[in-house]
């Protein structure tokens, strides 16, 4: 049995004071935001006992669906490197950019640079390059990047047709394998509001349809969600967590991460679903819900 978790959002904190020529972009209004809301509701409280939970769970590997960062300042960059490294070892931690990543172009320059050993393939490139795919186990992990730097209060990412035709190649060459797609944006309809879309998520589910996959894992709308989309064999399920970082009592659900225990062989994957989260505001974690097999 292999057991790979999955979390993501950490939007780790607190922000570090900016400078007034860094607030002269989009930075101004996720700087905002964080003073009014999610500086709030955030709190390494409950990411840290997230993460030593998600440890007590000895898994063999952990994927993160990216916004690490609030608005890409270069020193929240710089620890979240930090944070990365106490998380896991680079090979044991598979790791996607999100549009919080790339809240400035430069932003994402300098986590792409940061973070690099944690999103390069089994080729080991030199630098990232999506999509990327590692084996893991039974497992195939195909990270893909749905990070764009956008105007102020968009959010949207994109799945280009370049990373279509590539990422349709890796899974067609996995296809012996548990085949795990990594995406920050969800590719499901109607999973965000316009101004949060991914772009391309109709070339994404093309995509699937004709290539398959075994599970779809994203971040960004930090909530518990569990669509389907279609596979040439039927249903693939795409499934998204909390932000791992957010209390109890609020809009959004506490921070919680998910569990997948996989088995089997090509053509008889078992698969089980677990979640495990923050359940007061003392930051106890515990299982939600009962095991899911999927």
């Amino acid at each position: 049995m292999y057991k790979l978790a999955h979390f993501s959002d950490p939007h780790l904190g607190p922000l570090p004071k900016p400078s007034l020529w860094q607030l002269l972009s989009k930075r101004l209004t996720g700087y905002v935001n964080w003073k009014r809301n999610r500086g709030k509701t955030f709190s390494d409280l409950y990411l840290n006992a997230l993460i030593a939970d998600l440890a007590d769970q000895q898994m063999d590997h952990i994927a993160l669906t990216g916004d690490l960062v609030n608005i890409a300042l270069p020193e929240e960059t710089r620890l979240a490197g930090i944070w990365l490294q106490r998380l896991g070892t680079t090979d044991h931690v598979s790791l996607v950019p999100g549009n919080h990543d790339a809240y400035t172009a430069s932003g994402l320059r300098n986590a792409l640079l940061q973070w690099c050993p944690y999103m390069l393939g089994d080729q080991n490139d030199a630098t990232p390059s999506f999509p990327y795919l590692r084996h893991r186990g039974p497992m195939a992990i195909i990270g893909c990047s749905s990070a764009i730097t956008t105007l102020p209060f968009m959010a949207t990412g994109i799945f280009s047709r370049a990373q279509e035709e590539a990422t349709a190649q890796l899974l067609e060459q996995t296809k012996d394998c548990f085949r795990v797609v990594l995406i920050h944006h969800p590719p499901f309809p109607g999973a965000t509001p316009f101004h949060k879309r991914l772009i391309g998520a109709q070339r994404f589910r093309n995509m699937i349809a004709e290539h398959g996959a075994d599970l779809v894992l994203h971040g960004h709308t930090h909530i518990h969600s569990h669509q389907n989309i279609a596979g040439p064999t039927g249903d693939v399920p795409v499934i998204g967590v909390p932000s791992a970082s957010n209390g109890p009592g609020h809009k959004a659900p506490a921070g919680c991460y998910n569990i997948f225990q996989v088995q089997g062989k090509t053509g008889d994957w078992q698969v089980t679903w677990q979640k495990r989260g923050v359940l007061d505001t003392a930051g106890t974690i515990g299982p939600i819900g009962p095991n899911i097999k999927l």
